[in-house]
């Protein structure tokens, strides 16, 4: 008898310190699982953000202003427009074929 009770008070004691280490473990894991959903939710927003940032910057009033003011580019004129016509000389070839595919 007494070597039974011996036997079940140390069985009891296993069995309360393997819950024991369980629920640590649990908590460790769903600690570890609620950093990661915050680590992703933060992503998400930074993701969100990045395009954002990137359809403003695609945007033709944020390329014109930063054409402007760091290319120093400026608007053409007509006034300031040169036109160039081809001569006579260079007039594409009419008749035979010089080859090539059909």
């Amino acid at each position: 008898m007494g070597r039974l009770c011996f036997l079940v008070a140390a069985l009891l004691m296993a069995s309360s310190i393997s819950l024991v280490t369980v629920r640590y473990q649990a908590r460790q894991l769903y600690v570890e699982l609620d950093r990661a959903r915050e680590s992703s939710r933060q992503l998400e927003i930074t993701w969100r953000q990045l395009q954002l940032d990137r359809a403003e910057q695609a945007r033709n009033a944020q390329v014109d202003k930063l054409a402007r003011e760091k290319l120093k580019m400026v608007t053409i004129a007509p006034e300031k427009t040169i036109y160039i016509h081809q001569s006579s000389v260079s007039q594409p070839n009419t008749g035979k074929s010089t080859g090539g595919a059909r």
